[in-house]
């Protein structure tokens, strides 16, 4: 469904990036795998995942929180495998402390992450897909871009401001073929959430199960984790045509979190 069209993944080389990515290419995208970690997996990965959809897969471990960071990435990606169709800002960093302890380097670097790195990636793949009448923008926010929770101040205002990207750019882009959305999962069992668990253990001064139970599922009604493969296919779908009128949604996928 995707056949002919250039997708970057930001953030894709393990988690919900990854399961994107592969996602993308087994529905027809060529596919730019970003992120960092072992060269050596990474390459094996990227080749298993040619080899399986005939699809030309790349990777490129640039540094979104450094100047130029995404502007290179975004041109390697046109070099190699075309200009951009598909954009999936999935990049991301998290910290847990409480505000009057926050870290003023944690507070920039996640939100030139999350969020300068997300704005930079749209202004700079835009411009082509107005021009091919087709694009998809999708924003992995998660539901603390709807909700907050206590301790992660950086995280969810950059979240939260994502999601106000994604409305202003889906409003601007309404009349072109190009449609920006948020999707919003709750709690996955990810590197990232794994990190999060042991901090709220050590927050807490609770057992790693106990904070699963009564800290990190505590607000998602269904009491299990979403699973990766669930947030692929909402993002293949939204690169679909069926969803073509679906622009400027910040859509949970959260076991209910934000029904409360």
């Amino acid at each position: 469904m995707l056949q002919g069209r250039t997708a970057l993944v930001t953030g894709s080389t393990s988690g919900i990036g990854r399961g994107i990515a592969h996602a993308l290419a087994r529905a027809g995208a060529d596919v730019m795998v970003h992120g960092l970690g072992d060269a050596d997996r990474i390459a094996a990965d990227c080749a298993a995942l040619a080899a399986e959809t005939g699809r030309r897969i790349a990777w490129d471990p640039a540094d979104l929180t450094r100047e130029g960071g995404v502007e290179r990435l975004v041109a390697t990606t046109a070099e190699r495998l075309g200009e951009v169709d598909i954009l999936v800002n999935n990049a991301g960093i998290q910290h847990v402390s409480p505000v009057e302890d926050f870290p003023p380097e944690r507070w920039d670097a996640i939100r030139t992450l999350i969020l300068d790195a997300s704005f930079h990636a749209v202004r700079l793949t835009v411009p082509g897909m107005k021009r091919r009448n087709w694009g998809r923008i999708l924003n992995l926010v998660s539901v603390h871009g709807l909700v907050a929770s206590p301790f992660k101040t950086a995280y969810v205002a950059a979240k939260h401001a994502q999601v106000g990207l994604t409305k202003s750019v889906a409003l601007e882009l309404a009349e072109t073929g190009v449609t920006c959305n948020a999707i919003c999962p709750g709690y996955v069992r990810t590197a990232l959430v794994e990190g999060q668990i042991a901090d709220q253990a050590r927050a807490h001064g609770l057992p790693a199960e106990r904070v699963i139970r009564e800290v990190i599922l505590a607000a998602q009604p269904s009491k299990r984790f979403v699973e990766i493969e669930e947030i692929a296919a909402l993002a293949v779908f939204l690169c679909g045509e069926a969803a073509r009128s679906i622009t400027g949604a910040s859509i949970p996928i959260d076991g209910g979190w934000t029904s409360r």
